[in-house]
């Protein structure tokens, strides 16, 4: 079979427009996955981040949100005159003023450099961000060569919308995790969401609460920043005392380990797509339970690989994560299942598929 390197020996220079591992989520981490498991294929690759690093003498600026905006833009726009020597241009979009922020601006200059364009689209609130911005989100989407998203769940809203996305997967670096099935399972809980009101820590700290009613043991890990911290530690603090820590923010190279010292994995996202955090939680052997919003319910196979409850339902969260304490064999079973959930999203499953999107003879 031929190699995704062939591909890129063929002159393709790819420029990804995504953020770099300075903000840490999902999109950060993909890209730089992605960008890494192409310059080892061979492919001429190199990232523009759209959170370019501010002049040591401006650093303090960052704490002041709108003019952070603002320097941010000012250092941004002008990079993407880089852009004139791709060959490919793959641009990373969320929703909503982060799209008319760091998509738009790329893809009009992409294609006035007249350069093939995919437009990488990952945010859940997609069907929100498409049906409410009207002049301020199609005309851009329009741009684009192909819309790529990392989920069914997402290509089936933008159908709704008349738009045709193609699906590939998010990649998870398995061999970065260690698997083991959990024996004896403890009731050590973890969250590794970052803290804003979507992600629905509060949720799980509830539902924790719950949980260590039943067992007084039980501990919850929580990994992750955000704009919820205070309100979501004082909230642990009045809730479980001393049962709950924060971890804060996690560099990369230390997430298997955090994932290594906990035995079940608890997400409570009001508003979802397809979470690398879940993907990890998989690749490290903890049985999952998982709100059912966004991708989660595929990627669960109908909890057929995890546990699936309703959004908001802390109870429901509780209830869950006792079921698998009282049932160490489901569990067991959701950790084999998960693993092998996990392999779908290895770089070998989509590497061909990207291969296709960058070839110039498509555009």
């Amino acid at each position: 079979m031929a190699t995704v390197g062939r591909v890129g020996a063929r002159g393709n220079r790819i420029v990804i427009v995504a953020p770099n591992l300075d903000i840490l989520g999902g999109q950060g981490v993909q890209a730089e996955a992605l960008r890494t498991h192409l310059l080892r294929e061979g492919y001429d690759v190199e990232l523009l981040p759209i959170n370019p690093r501010f002049p040591r003498a401006v650093r303090f600026l960052r704490r002041y949100p709108y003019v952070r905006t603002v320097v941010n833009q000012i250092l941004f726009l002008p990079s993407l005159a880089r852009l004139r020597h791709a060959d490919v241009v793959h641009i990373f979009s969320a929703s909503y003023w982060s799209f008319l922020l760091a998509p738009a601006p790329a893809l009009c200059v992409a294609r006035l450099l007249r350069k093939r364009t995919l437009l990488h689209y990952h945010s859940g609130e997609a069907h929100d961000h498409l049906s409410r911005w009207g002049v301020r989100v199609h005309p851009w989407l329009r741009l684009a060569h192909e819309i790529v998203v990392p989920s069914e769940y997402l290509r089936a809203v933008f159908a709704r919308h008349g738009y045709k996305a193609r699906v590939v997967r998010n990649v998870i670096a398995l061999d970065c995790f260690r698997y083991r099935e959990r024996g004896p399972l403890r009731p050590r809980l973890l969250c590794t969401r970052n803290l804003e009101p979507h992600y629905g820590v509060d949720v799980v700290i509830r539902a924790f609460a719950m949980v260590h009613a039943r067992f007084p043991d039980a501990t919850l890990l929580i990994a992750g920043y955000g704009s919820e911290d205070a309100r979501l530690r004082r909230l642990a603090e009045s809730i479980a005392p001393g049962s709950i820590r924060f971890l804060g923010r996690i560099e990369p190279v230390r997430v298997p380990n955090v994932y290594d010292r906990a035995d079940i994995f608890v997400t409570a996202a009001l508003i979802d797509n397809q979470p690398v955090s879940v993907l990890e939680a998989f690749a490290a052997g903890l049985p999952v339970v998982s709100t059912a919003v966004g991708d989660l319910p595929d990627m669960l196979e109908g909890g057929a690989s995890g546990c699936l409850v309703p959004p908001g339902d802390a109870p429901a969260i509780a209830a869950a994560v006792v079921g698998l304490m009282e049932d160490p064999q489901r569990a067991r079973a959701l950790s084999q299942r998960g693993r092998a959930r996990a392999m779908h999203y290895s770089w070998d499953s989509v590497r061909q598929q990207w291969a296709s999107l960058y070839d110039r003879s498509a555009a």
